[in-house]
Parts: C-alpha cells; sequence; structure tokens
C-alpha cells in the first residue's frame, strides 16, 4: 500500500522575464486572479537545478476559482532568465503544453478569436473525438484548451485552471512508472501511434508520434482537491524525429514551463515509495530543515522533487499552512485535519476574497 494521498496538480511552474506582465495576461486571459502566496527570496534548496548557486526569484501562486491547478508565476531576480536557444517542438522532452479546462471548446475559441488571443488552428477532434485546440501566450508558452466537467464555482469566466500538461518523453513504456505508478495516472484513455489533425497546427505536430491520455481510476481526493479537481497526463512519444530536452542548458526557472507541481498529504511514505520505485527525491526540504516546516511567504509546508526519465522536474507539495482570508490574517493549519477529508466548500470558495485585478 502507497500510503500518500494525491489532492490533485496544485500548479504549473512558469519562468518568465517580467512576473507583472505575465501574471496580468494569465489574469485576463485565464482568469489566474486568486492569490495563494507571494514571496520574493532566494531558492536555496535546487541547487542541483540552479548551477549550483542559490537564485534569487519573485514568485506567485495564482490560483482560478472555478476550478483547476494553478499557476508558479516564476521570474529570476539578478539573472536575466534564458530563453531555449531553438524551437520547442512536440516531442521534446519535458512540458510541452499546460492543458487548460474549458466548459466548452466551440465558444472558448470563438471567445479567444474575438479577444486577440493566439490560437493555433481551429478545434478539432482527439483519438477519444474530443475537441481540443491550442493557444499560445505572448511569452511562447503553448496552452491546450480541453473540455472538463468538474467545477467549483461559477464566475462567468472562459476557463479554469490547469488540466494536466501535454509530456514529451523518449520511451512511454519507461515513463509510465512515474505517471501512472507514482502520480497514479492508471487508467488509459487512448493510446494511438500515427499522424494526428488536432496536433497538426503546433511546431512539430505534423510528425508521427506514439501519443497515450491517462486520468486517474480513482479520482484525486483530500483537502483542496474540490478547487484542484481531476486532470490528465498526455505522454508523447515521437516516432521519426530526433527529439531533445527542453531545459538542456538551462536552468529551472529560465523561460518555460519548469515543473508540474502535486499537493500531496504523507510526504515520508511517498518520500519511500518513490525509492523504491527507482525515482528517489531529487530535491526534500523536510530532509534539508530536519522535519521543519519550509517557509514560503505566506504559506508553509514540505515540498520535494522527481525526475521523470527524462529530467522533466515533478514537484509535491505538502501543505501545512495557508492562508484563506490574508486580509483578516485567518491562516489554515492543515496538520490538524483528515488529509481524507475534503475542506468544505465554504471554506476554499473564501478563497475568493484573496482574488486581485489585472494590471497591478
Amino acid at each position: 500500500m502507497k500510503g500518500y494521498i494525491i489532492s490533485g496538480i496544485q500548479q504549473i511552474g512558469v519562468g518568465v522575464k517580467d512576473l507583472k506582465t505575465a501574471w496580468d495576461w494569465y489574469i485576463k486571459v485565464f482568469g489566474m486572479d486568486c492569490l495563494i502566496f507571494e514571496e520574493e527570496a532566494e531558492a536555496k534548496l535546487m541547487l542541483p537545478y540552479t548551477g549550483g548557486k542559490p537564485r534569487r526569484r519573485h514568485a506567485v501562486l495564482a490560483m482560478n476559482m472555478q476550478s483547476g491547478g494553478g499557476f508558479e508565476v516564476w521570474q529570476y531576480k539578478g539573472r536575466e532568465p534564458l530563453p531555449r536557444d531553438r524551437e520547442t517542438k512536440l516531442g521534446d522532452y519535458g512540458i510541452f503544453s499546460c492543458k487548460m479546462k474549458v466548459r466548452d471548446v466551440t465558444a472558448s475559441y470563438r471567445h479567444f478569436i474575438s479577444t486577440g488571443v493566439e490560437c493555433l488552428g481551429e478545434p478539432a477532434p482527439d483519438p477519444a473525438g474530443k475537441l481540443n485546440f491550442f493557444v499560445k501566450d505572448p511569452f511562447g508558452n503553448i496552452f491546450q484548451i480541453v473540455e472538463a466537467t468538474d467545477w467549483l464555482m461559477n464566475l462567468r469566466k472562459i476557463s479554469g485552471g490547469a488540466y494536466g500538461a501535454v509530456i514529451g518523453v523518449s520511451d512511454i513504456d519507461k515513463a509510465l512508472k512515474i505517471y501512472s505508478d507514482v502520480l497514479g495516472y492508471d487508467r488509459i484513455i487512448y493510446d494511438k501511434t500515427g499522424n494526428f489533425d488536432d496536433f497538426a497546427s503546433v511546431p512539430g505536430g505534423k510528425g508521427r508520434y506514439r501519443r497515450i491520455l491517462l486520468s486517474p481510476t480513482k479520482p484525486f481526493h483530500g483537502g483542496f482537491n474540490p478547487l484542484f479537481g481531476q486532470s490528465q497526463i498526455e505522454l508523447v512519444e515521437t516516432m521519426d524525429k530526433t527529439a531533445t530536452k527542453i531545459f538542456e542548458g538551462r536552468y529551472w526557472g529560465d523561460l518555460g514551463f519548469i515543473h508540474l507541481c502535486y499537493d500531496i498529504s504523507g510526504m515520508d511514505k511517498l518520500r519511500n515509495y518513490c525509492l523504491e520505485s527507482g525515482c528517489p527525491f531529487r530535491v526534500d526540504s523536510q530532509k534539508s530543515h530536519e522535519g521543519n516546516s519550509f517557509d514560503m511567504g505566506e504559506a508553509a509546508g514540505h515540498f520535494s522533487y522527481i525526475e521523470d526519465p527524462d529530467g522533466t522536474l515533478i514537484e509535491f507539495v505538502e501543505t501545512h499552512k495557508v492562508p484563506i482570508i490574508r486580509k483578516l490574517g485567518w491562516y489554515l493549519n492543515l496538520k490538524k485535519r483528515d488529509p481524507n477529508k475534503a475542506l468544505p466548500g465554504w471554506m476554499i470558495k473564501s478563497l475568493r476574497f484573496s482574488r486581485v485585478k489585472e494590471k497591478r
């Protein structure tokens, strides 16, 4: 028995040049306006991925209260973040695209077109017959717009938050040890090889690929799961071209999708299971802080990182303290709660009082 609980995707990390400009765009287009924490500090524990030196950074964790994972918008301070030295193409190893949840794909496409968002082609069916399309932000990041049915609130926003990711891997069968076993995406929605119309509009998308779409057989659950919701992971392996690592020669925090983060409970159990599974923690704040919580500005907890077989970073956060209504100084201590039970809906929805307006 694994003994740990995954509550869902807490956030996907996005390395940017200008945090304010990027976050404003994500608020306007994706409704990521609920501020969970904001911190400017040194990242001291990520030395294997920051050139062996602590690096100062400014980061915010922002959510969409309609549901879905958040964005950790991340900017280096005192160092110019590096772009990739080539165009990232589908199948390159790492996070190619963040999936974003919407209620209606066709209506979302019309909305994005009318508001000037760059859409990469029109909606097209995936191998399961579900319409989807891709958009690109002004900073070069690609998002896949997909339909979802699980929602927390209806704030009349066109989208919710993160619903998963499209991840390039060198060998899908090897990668399944992480994504199906450790992360729990053990249900195969489809596993197809060929050329795909819905991929044709993205860089490199006209090649031949094996793609497998995964979801959990046992739905994610736990404290904040009503906000995080469910999610899907799509692994993509190129069949006819040479792929390269998206973050080859660059640091964590450089431009692009830097990690995929899960909210969990039971870090000790998870550590043991990952070690047994051949994917040991590469970063472990609990050991670095002798079991004490790691202070993340207005939040606190433990965090750790593993790598998939191609080096893509997956983060786990066990939250101990989180602000519910910041203005009133109301913080929730999660260490005293049953990790299997969802928090009351009214309590989760109280996070909406931390919403911020664009053009901060």
